[in-house]
């Protein structure tokens, strides 16, 4: 027996060194892949060793094998390919029907041949019996190019597909699973543009009944059976994932800046809002895969000496766990997935004084990670009955083929491992923990309002969430004398379930001031700052008498409730606001989260009345490029055009865009001072461009700071270009005294001899 053992330890520690040869080898991969990733080296949530991988796509029931939990947890099958293939995103109904939407044509090969195809589908899955497990399946709807968004709206599924703003509304009207009957809920009528993993996602009806997305700068209103729309002055946020907690704090993510967790610090309706510590670059971005991930985009800076991912590169799909079977302790805490390191990110939200922090909650591990090779987890989501589930891609690449073009070091790993053939799966998991037992079905289609109401109370904030939404969408009044009960604590339930209660009432237009001041005086702080939230409609009125009510908060003792009063109070201009707001900062002086917020609704304000682009800077710049928007206009359009882009005449270059313009504000400078002559880009114009130099410094810096502003591009690099436009008077004073002897015109020549040289990549 022990001869066995120690037969079998040899061949493991046989195949592990075997394998990381093949890992870090320049020549093919071996055609027989150690079979040894379904048996990580793990013990329980303790790591002994990184475990060797394996190319060879695994069985959903080795790949369930594959995961390294916490003691304890276990991942059950919720459904695999063939019956679902591609997936993304999901959305239940009211009675736990789910929908799941399918990129079928997402990166085929590495080249992305047929990515635009319009062959992706949204599926219908059914259990039945309530085992967990799907076993009835239909094509709910076909030919959909890439759907990315799912809304579940009473009987009704809203879908928005890739390069599209529209959403339109699927309805089965006979009951066979397919849906027959399609309109149209909100209209652009223009193409979205962007690559597919930089457009919209979401459609997260949120507490506050808004219904919210990514990049898009609007939320909408479901009203009436249509999407409303409404603007977000300062944009939106985030990429692939949005989410929010028991209280509708929303939680954003950009994968493509690195960046694990954003925008969760006050609503983007009052602005934009971050904190570089908001949590720790070198304690919370580092991940820690369990076997290698050599294939990233980021190339070797992305990777350690054993060949796993260092840090961040595409978190998505995150979610707060809302669930009730699940361990106590996991309930609000972050979860963010990072397909490239195979693993699931679990943290702590943590408040200070108003401020919210994440904090891993392992050291050097993760909560979920597994060896197989093609993991690839995309979504996260508490379900109805009340666990967490995870969306698997389970393919071979899992990143838009721009960024696998033949030369990347990306495409070589992909090549090198033989990995693109492997798609056309995924699979769908539910963490359960030792002792799970199962609860009842949601049943929330087909039923009274009033039947809904003890659900705001129920310990899954899927079920709170959901018996909102349905009720507001039942639009049934006569819940309205409960409700108030509820939420003003005369019927007993939670502090969640009057919150819901008062929030359910916002939705239905059934809000009064008598109500909000009882709210004010709960108990608990979370019904008073969404008091003071919900109040806002009274406030941009400048209903004195209302910002008196919420002005007896100032000294309250929560900050998130000051953190709100300045969010309503802080833009409007009425006396008695002002003065709360002054007051509230005078008494909180080291309070970093009430002075940036007051900040954050400063430049919100400013974004409404210049734009959001112009609102992003400072009054005397925006004074600036708005002085030089008027000399433009008035001396410069006549030759270079309005819009920058020259005229049919070519009496002048064109300046949108041009490099001799925003690249080098020196070398604007010296053009405007001296004027310009000769080709330029090899082409000649009829006139010289003439000097300015009589003008003012303050003449000359307004009107490049206004072309460098408006015409700078619209790529991402000029995006930043222009938050670095603006010149000032000093600038120009300085390149006037560098060449105060009298000179001619310069060339195009002359000028790039002196161009100043980019730094050097750190």
């Amino acid at each position: 027996m022990k001869r066995n053992q120690l037969f079998v330890c040899t061949l493991a520690l046989s195949a592990f060194i075997y394998a990381c040869k093949v890992q870090m080898a320049t020549k093919t991969p071996t055609t027989s892949p150690v079979q040894v990733a379904a048996t990580p080296v793990v013990r329980g949530d303790t790591m002994t060793g990184l475990a060797p991988f394996s190319i060879t796509p695994l069985t959903p029931e080795q790949s369930q094998r594959a995961f390294v939990l916490p003691a304890g947890y276990h991942m059950e099958l919720v459904a695999s390919e063939p019956m679902i293939t591609e997936p993304v995103a999901i959305a239940w109904d009211g009675n736990a029907r789910m929908y799941v939407a399918q990129m079928e044509t997402y990166t085929q090969d590495a080249d992305g041949t047929g990515t635009k195809d319009k062959k992706s589908r949204v599926m219908l899955l059914e259990d039945t019996n309530n085992d967990g497990k799907m076993d009835k399946s239909s094509v709910f709807i076909k030919d959909l190019l890439l759907p990315r968004m799912l809304l579940c709206v009473n009987h009704e599924l809203l879908v928005n597909e890739t390069d599209t703003y529209d959403i339109f509304s699927y309805k089965d009207t006979n009951g066979d699973g397919v849906a027959d009957d399609k309109r149209a809920v909100y209209t652009v009528g223009k193409v979205a543009p962007g690559n597919l993993e930089h457009q919209r996602s979401g459609l997260d009806w949120n507490l506050d009944n808004y219904i919210y997305q990514t990049v898009d700068p609007i939320r909408f209103r479901y009203v009436g059976g249509m999407l409303q729309p409404d603007s977000l002055h300062s944009g939106s946020n985030g990429q692939w994932g949005l989410t929010h907690d028991n209280y509708g704090r929303l939680f954003y993510s950009r994968g493509g800046g690195e960046n694990a967790g954003s925008g969760f610090q006050i609503n983007p309706k009052y602005g934009a809002l971050e904190f570089a510590d908001a949590y720790s670059e070198e304690k919370f971005s580092p991940v820690w895969s369990r076997i290698s991930n050599p294939e990233v985009q980021g190339g070797p800076t992305r990777l350690r000496p054993d060949s796993t991912l260092n840090h961040f590169t595409s978190g998505n799909g995150q979610s707060i766990f809302r669930g009730d079977r699940l361990p106590a302790d996991l309930v609000g805490d972050y979860l963010i997935n990072e397909p490239v390191a195979r693993i699931i990110r679990r943290a702590k939200v943590v408040n200070r004084e108003g401020k919210t922090y994440l904090e891993n909650v392992y050291d050097h591990k993760e909560f979920i990670a597994s060896t197989d090779f093609f993991f690839r987890p995309v979504n996260t989501y508490t379900g109805p009955d009340g666990l967490l589930y995870v969306i698997d891609m389970n393919r071979g690449i899992i990143q838009e083929s721009n960024w696998t073009k033949k030369g990347t070091f990306l495409r070589g790993k992909i090549d090198y491992f033989d990995i693109a053939k492997v798609n056309q799966r995924g699979r769908i998991w539910r963490l359960v923990h030792d002792g799970y037992k199962s609860g009842p079905k949601p049943n929330m289609l087909d039923v009274s309002a009033a039947s809904l109401v003890k659900h705001l109370d129920h310990p899954n904030g899927w079920w709170r969430d959901n018996a909102q939404k349905q009720i507001i969408l039942l639009g049934d009044k006569s819940v309205v004398p409960m409700l108030k009960e509820i939420a003003t604590g005369q019927k007993k339930m939670s502090a969640l379930g009057r919150l819901h209660a008062l929030w359910t009432l916002e939705g239905l237009e059934a809000i009064d001031k008598d109500l909000l001041s009882a709210a004010l005086t709960d108990a608990d702080p979370q019904i008073r700052r969404a008091a003071i939230w919900i109040s806002d409609r009274y406030i941009k009125q400048n209903d004195t008498d209302m910002i008196a009510r919420v002005g007896k908060l100032s000294n309250d003792e929560s900050y998130d409730v000051k953190t709100q009063l300045i969010l309503s109070l802080g833009a409007n201009k009425q006396e008695s606001a002002r003065k709360l707001v002054q007051d509230i900062l005078a008494q909180n002086p080291g309070n970093q989260m009430l002075q940036r917020a007051k900040n954050s609704i400063d430049k919100n304000e400013d974004a409404k009345v210049y734009g959001m682009k112009l609102g992003s800077f400072s009054a005397p710049e925006r004074k600036m490029i708005l002085a030089g928007s008027e000399i433009y206009k008035s001396m410069c359009s006549p030759c270079h055009g309005g819009d920058g882009n020259g005229l049919p005449t070519n009496a002048a270059p064109a300046l949108r865009g041009a490099k001799h313009v925003n690249n080098d504000r020196d070398y604007a400078i010296r053009i405007l001072l001296h004027g310009l002559k000769g080709p330029i880009e090899g082409k000649m114009y009829p006139s010289e461009m003439a000097s300015m130099k009589d003008n003012s410094d303050e003449w000359l810096a307004s009107v490049l700071s206004y072309i460098r502003y408006e015409f700078v591009g619209t790529s991402s690099r000029a995006a930043k270009g222009r938050q670095s436009a603006v010149v000032q008077p000093d600038d120009v004073k300085k390149v006037r005294e560098t060449y105060a002897s009298a000179r001619e015109a310069w060339t195009i020549e002359e000028l790039e001899k002196l161009l100043v040289p980019p730094p050097a990549p750190k």
